[in-house]
């Protein structure tokens, strides 16, 4: 495709008329937000990119290279105390920029105290044994062992800058330490190190956690969110939520003497979740999910079309920092995508975009206009393309443009009349990647440092 070059030459603006459809998004129509329209752009959209074997060998290159990511199986039996309390320091110091409450007040040394009590150092001991946790239900990992919520000095909202992550039911965790209180758990997950409630994982053996994630026949969540059927008799296993990516064993009609819960399972998917038992241990449960929700048995094929149809299914979901709102952010709507196909990412972005797994072309202050210009022009569907705290998924092109799919908080563009328009998106949306801008002076393009290509 031939790129505009406006943005290398010093121009003011993009030649984007003003969407056809009823938006201020630059350079939208209607037929942009299907997903439908970018695959049936693409000559190979079924091509099989990587076979499963080929993504497994990816996977074991991704945690070679990656040193935030950890195979819980590797880790010792117990932590030493000087590793515990590096482990916390980690993610619980306090943060070097200014943060506030939502009623405006700086949080000082004091209003910190209670958090860091709540980390319980004085019950280290000088070895710290390492427990294993399935988790059972969709929750965050945050900051401190506390669900108070902080801002940075812009107030906005949206963005508790405490939180850190989102995980769901059947991801394995290493159980580090236990708060003072009781109510927090500092874990390890596969691709993140922080605190989360413990009424929302169930302690068993490593075999047990580790093993879930081995069983199979297996299907996996390929809508954005899916649910378990009504259950009269299991509270807990009833309309539970399961974002996209998680995997379930399969359980057969006959494991569950065709009948559970008082529902004849024919019609639905028998699977079996972990369950957290009244005293916080684990036990496995059978559930039914219809099958008129979006599953599929085993991991998706990795192919363009499908690349493309799992981002759209995330289309409009509100931007959710840390997986907050009930959503996600940008580096949890790739990961999510890639997910189902099986591919496994570390979590924040600065992580993947410096991250040496994949095909990588990177750019540094030295790069060239015509550098990246040449690398846009070679995109493939699915490329990941990193700026500084960000991420787009490359769609494909129109009119020689590179349009993209992201989870986007902001908007800001100079509109054909040389006017710096500033907006918001707020969710997960469809731009044309070249007008969109950080500041009225910086592109987004000005800031790319990598391009990263999963093959």
């Amino acid at each position: 495709m031939k790129l505009l070059c406006a943005l290398f030459l010093g121009l003011s603006f993009l030649t984007f008329s003003a969407s056809a459809a009823d938006t201020d998004v630059i350079g939208i129509q209607m037929q942009h937000l299907q997903s439908e329209y970018w695959v049936e752009k693409q000559k190979d959209a079924n091509q099989v990119l990587l076979s499963q074997t080929q993504i497994k060998q990816l996977n074991q290159r991704t945690f070679n290279q990656q040193n935030e990511l950890q195979d819980l199986a590797d880790l010792p039996a117990a932590l030493s105390a000087e590793d515990l309390k590096a482990a916390i320091e980690q993610v619980s110091s306090i943060p070097s920029s200014d943060r506030f409450y939502a009623d405006g007040t700086q949080l000082t040394k004091q209003h910190y105290q209670p958090y860091l009590e709540n980390l319980n150092i004085t019950n280290i001991r000088a070895l710290n044994p390492v427990r294993f946790a399935l988790v059972t239900e969709r929750t965050h990992m945050r900051r401190f062992p506390s669900a108070d919520k902080a801002y940075n000095q812009e107030m906005d909202l949206d963005i508790d800058r405490f939180i850190e992550t989102g995980l769901f039911p059947g991801d394995a965790l290493a159980i580090y330490h236990q708060s003072k209180d009781g109510q927090w758990l500092l874990a390890r997950a596969y691709h993140y190190l922080a605190w989360l409630p413990a009424s929302s994982v169930a302690i068993g053996t490593k075999e047990q956690v580790l093993g879930y994630g081995q069983k199979t026949p297996f299907m996996v969540v390929t809508g954005a969110k899916v649910f378990t059927n009504h259950n009269p008799e299991v509270v807990q296993l009833s309309e539970k939520q399961l974002d996209m990516g998680v995997r379930l064993p399969l359980l057969s009609n006959q494991d569950v003497n065709h009948r559970l819960y008082g529902q004849n399972p024919y019609a639905s998917y028998a699977v079996e979740l972990p369950f957290r038992e009244a005293n916080g241990s684990l036990s496995f449960k059978p559930a039914l999910i219809s099958r008129n929700q979006d599953l599929h048995q085993g991991y998706l094929p990795f192919t363009p079309a499908n690349i493309i149809r799992q981002g759209f299914k995330f289309l409009g979901e509100r931007y959710g920092w840390g997986h907050d709102f009930n959503a996600r952010d940008c580096t949890g709507f790739v990961s999510e995508v890639y997910r189902t196909f099986g591919i496994l990412m570390p979590r924040n972005s600065g992580e993947q975009g410096k991250g040496q797994y994949g095909q990588n072309i990177r750019f540094d202050k030295n790069s060239s206009a015509q550098d990246k210009l040449s690398a846009l022009n070679k995109l493939q569907v699915g490329d990941l393309i990193y700026i500084p705290g960000h991420v787009v998924m490359y769609l494909g092109e129109e009119h020689g443009q590179p349009y993209v799919i992201h989870d986007v908080h902001g908007m800001a563009y100079v509109d054909k009349q040389g006017n710096f328009y500033q907006g918001g998106l707020n969710g997960v949306s469809v731009t044309p990647l070249l007008p969109m801008r950080l500041s009225q002076s910086t592109s987004y393009v000005d800031r790319i440092y990598t391009i990263k290509t999963i093959r």
